[in-house]
């Protein structure tokens, strides 16, 4: 069996979830990682067994890559997998796929125009709660969506961005509580609600934070061609990461779901649930609200770069999401 060589560029906090899928995938070699930071490069290659650069052109000058998995701060993000594509080398990357809407559709084409696959990184439609939601759904037991919510309460305090040098930022970032945090919540309605967004109003501010000027609360209401109405809230001045909430109202029942588990009771009095089952990737160092899934997204994006699959979650299905959190931005007035 043909293995890939892959690399890792950007060897963070995120990297380790990674890190832990390639070691324990069977199609895959990691043979490089790269990172600004000699010292978090070095470590990363001695503890996983691969060469450590500090230029990711280097890297790809020295090694022989069939893809690369991108966990850089978000304003890289596609300009290093626009790299790749011109090598004709896939790329899977972190989400968001950048902080401007121009530059992730144009990373899109590209990747297209060379033949090589882009995957962005929503792990969390792989959680058993959601695609059992996404199924009910999908074959009409759920009947139609009417309105959906999601909550989001978490904890990043002034310590949490005095920890990182691009954190908390327009210029790096993109902004903050929705596009690092509520993202994921955001991604998963929009997904299993499946339509064009027809309006977006939304209020955000920053209510508890000194050292940033990103947004730290925000709440809105977007609407869909089909009518659907979908209300969220989301904040990191709560005390602890609460699990998200989300819940959806629809023609044949109700919905309840997070990252761990899902509740469907439906208007007969029939019901069905679904929860997490232990991941046998171990991510050391790995936080419960990243989720587990990443093994499970990053294999299916292995066997689509050979062949054996298309890939689920490429650069332009997750465009869709991106084109939302843009119009969120847009309309919340903070940028």
């Amino acid at each position: 069996m043909k293995k890939l060589k892959v690399a890792v560029i950007g060897c963070g906090r995120i990297s380790v979830m990674h890190f832990g899928a390639i070691i324990a995938s069977e199609a895959a070699e990691l043979v490089a990682c790269c990172d600004i930071k000699a010292d978090r490069a070095n470590a990363a290659a001695e503890k996983y067994g691969a060469r450590a650069y500090t230029d990711y052109r280097e890297m790809f000058e020295r090694e022989d890559l069939d893809a690369v998995h991108i966990c850089l701060p978000h304003y890289l993000h596609t300009a290093v997998a626009e790299y790749a594509f011109e090598r004709g080398v896939n790329a899977l990357c972190e989400k968001p796929m950048d902080i401007d809407y121009e530059k992730a559709e144009r990373a899109v084409r590209t990747a297209e125009e060379k033949g090589v696959l882009y995957g962005v990184i929503f792990q969390c439609r792989y959680n058993n709660s959601a695609k059992l939601v996404k199924s009910a759904v999908e074959s009409g037991r759920l009947g139609k969506i009417i309105s959906a919510r999601s909550t989001l309460t978490w904890s990043r305090p002034d310590e949490y961005y005095k920890e990182s040098d691009w954190k908390g930022t327009w210029d790096k970032e993109g902004g903050g509580v929705v596009i690092d945090q509520a993202i994921h919540s955001i991604d998963l309605v929009n997904w299993i609600v499946g339509d064009e967004v027809a309006s977006v109003s939304c209020s955000m501010a920053n209510r508890g934070h000194g050292i940033v000027k990103v947004e730290d609360s925000a709440e809105g209401l977007i609407t869909y061609k089909n009518g659907v109405r979908y209300g969220f809230y989301c904040m990191n001045n709560y005390g602890c990461d609460e699990p998200i909430e989300i819940r959806l109202l629809c023609e044949k029942g109700k919905v309840v779901f997070g990252y761990d588990d899902a509740y469907i009771e439906y208007n007969d009095g029939m019901k069905e649930e679904a929860h997490q089952d232990g991941e046998a990737v171990g991510y050391e160092g790995q936080k419960d609200y990243w989720g587990f899934q990443h093994a499970r997204q990053i294999e299916q994006f292995y066997k689509a770069c050979l062949g054996e699959e298309e890939l689920e979650i490429s650069g332009k299905e997750a465009l869709k999401t991106h084109a939302l959190i843009m119009e969120i931005y847009k309309q919340g007035g903070m940028k």
